[in-house]
């Protein structure tokens, strides 16, 4: 499909930090990496991130996201729901896990306010966000490569407000995190898509202990 303007805006909605499905409360780690001193400048922020980008998202989030967009497509709902499943079960904590699947059926909820039918079974579903973005991109003819580039430039910058926040960091120094991101994202994008089936998934041992930690934290800015 070829990205046209309307594409193109509405792709800018479903990225859009006002987008109300509640990635804002989750830090994915973050929030605990920052107690335990392992993140505490712009740097440590940048290289936080960029790791959790390239062999946690990308190697697990964006093939799978690639496969439901293709599935949603070819109104493959067996896929869907065996992708669905897959992501969720590759989650590796219980507030990774509820964090899914709670954004999941917020934007379920979203989609199907907004006219999207093909949304409204999934609101009762145990749902994976990336199941109803793929829809989302799926019905407003957003290509699949832009789709994945949009979900991951989200991801980045959901997790750099976050820093800027928790480390505590300057508006400028999140701007340059998300700047030096960006440059990456693209090869990020065409890494993912490359992944054979077997080759899905992730070892990020790091964020798992600093998920399972924030789950007991004793005082937190973020939702666990």
């Amino acid at each position: 499909m070829n990205d046209n303007p309307q594409a193109m805006l509405s792709l800018w909605q479903w990225i859009s930090p006002s987008l109300p499905v509640g990635s804002f409360m989750y830090s994915q780690g973050l929030e605990s990496a920052v107690e335990n001193h392992w993140v505490t400048d712009e740097m440590s922020a940048e290289q936080w991130i960029a790791g959790v980008a390239e062999y946690g998202v990308s190697c697990l989030d964006l093939p799978v996201l690639a496969r439901l967009y293709q599935a949603w497509q070819d109104d493959n709902m067996l896929m869907i729901g065996q992708w669905n499943q897959f992501l969720l079960a590759a989650r590796e904590t219980a507030e990774l896990l509820a964090e899914d699947q709670q954004v999941g059926q917020a934007m379920a909820r979203l989609l199907s306010d907004l006219g999207i039918e093909q949304a409204q079974q999934w609101k009762s579903k145990s749902t994976s966000y990336a199941t109803l973005f793929a829809l989302a991109c799926c019905q407003r003819q957003v290509s699949q490569s832009l789709c994945l580039q949009g979900y991951l430039w989200a991801w980045c910058e959901n997790q750099m407000m976050a820093a800027i926040k928790l480390v505590p960091l300057g508006q400028t120094s999140g701007q340059r995190i998300l700047q030096n991101l960006t440059t990456s994202i693209p090869d990020w994008v065409t890494a993912a898509l490359h992944l054979e089936d077997d080759d899905i998934g992730m070892v990020l041992p790091g964020q798992v202990m600093a998920s399972m930690q924030h789950e007991t934290q004793y005082s937190r800015l973020f939702r666990s």
